[in-house]
């Protein structure tokens, strides 16, 4: 054979291989997506009729008087994105495009698509995410809280892991104050009733408590004068620097407000670590489609 023909048929080989592997690494992600939706779905609380509901003190719809002693810049954030009688978030599909930094030290900004399912109820979700580091190379990730326990996973191609973060410490911690800040998208979540804990902390901004389970998580939120919100704090979550985790302060910003499913909900954001030489912007996206189920 001669040498043109061995590198053709060598390269033709390589292709082969590529197909089958990234055939193989979808196949596989798609497999382990899967378990962990229905570990999702499995963990929620059967939504209520309203009349089951009403009876057992339990609502299935926001009422403007739950807001009675809440801090001024909370009842404002209230009052500008729910409208009185708006039924309770039950369950929402998110679908993100955007720009993942991979970089430490230099940025790495790498552009991402993803689909995220939320309960809340006991509160969790799975993101499923796929960030394009190479042409024809993907990064797949898994961030997740369900049933208390949290998972950070990505894998090149969907079968080499980069690493594989599980359990009810840190790590669940921090991906419950990801759904915490995330509330934004489902404002109800929010709400006294289902469980939060407000404290004043001055005129535009809040502080609120989430807990589930054993595990207790607090976030700082910012408002604009009309009322909408801006950003969240945490004074601690755990970021993973060459396979250790650090408690670094960190914060979500928010922006694009647009009426969906009734309420009014930020479609951008961006989210950066604040670190001892600046903030560290880690994820820009933007939310092409939400789709929303309420409690009956």
């Amino acid at each position: 054979m001669s040498a043109f023909k061995w590198t053709v048929a060598t390269i033709a080989a390589l292709l082969v291989v590529i197909v089958l592997l990234t055939v193989l690494g979808r196949w596989r992600w798609g497999k382990l997506s899967d378990g962990l939706f229905a570990q999702l779905q499995a963990t929620r609380t059967q939504p209520q009729s309203q009349s089951q509901s009403q009876s057992q003190s339990q609502p299935s719809r926001f009422d403007t008087r739950e807001l009675v002693g809440l801090p001024a810049p909370v009842r404002r954030y209230f009052r500008a994105v729910l409208t009185d009688g708006q039924p309770l978030v039950a369950a929402v599909n998110v679908q993100h495009q955007g720009s993942f930094n991979l970089g430490e030290d230099v940025d790495r900004w790498r552009p991402f698509t993803s689909s995220q399912q939320v309960v809340t109820q006991r509160p969790g979700f799975v993101w499923n995410g796929r960030i394009k580091v190479l042409p024809g190379l993907d990064v797949w990730v898994h961030d997740a809280y369900v049933a208390g326990s949290g998972i950070l996973h990505p894998a090149v191609a969907g079968l080499i892991s980069l690493t594989d973060l599980r359990g009810t410490g840190e790590v669940a911690q921090g991906e419950l104050l990801r759904y915490f800040a995330e509330a934004a998208w489902y404002p109800t979540a929010l709400l006294p009733s289902q469980g939060v804990r407000w404290e004043a902390v001055d005129e535009q901004s809040a502080r609120a408590t989430l807990t589930d389970g054993a595990l207790s998580v607090t976030l700082t939120f910012t408002f604009s004068p009309e009322g909408l919100m801006q950003s969240c704090l945490a004074q601690a979550r755990s970021r993973v620097v060459g396979g250790q985790t650090i408690s670094t302060p960190w914060q979500g910003r928010w922006s694009d407000t647009q009426w969906q499913g009734g309420m009014r909900v930020p479609m951008s954001g961006e989210v950066a670590w604040l670190l001892a030489s600046g903030p560290k912007t880690y994820w820009r996206g933007s939310i092409t489609s939400l789709r929303y189920e309420f409690v009956p």
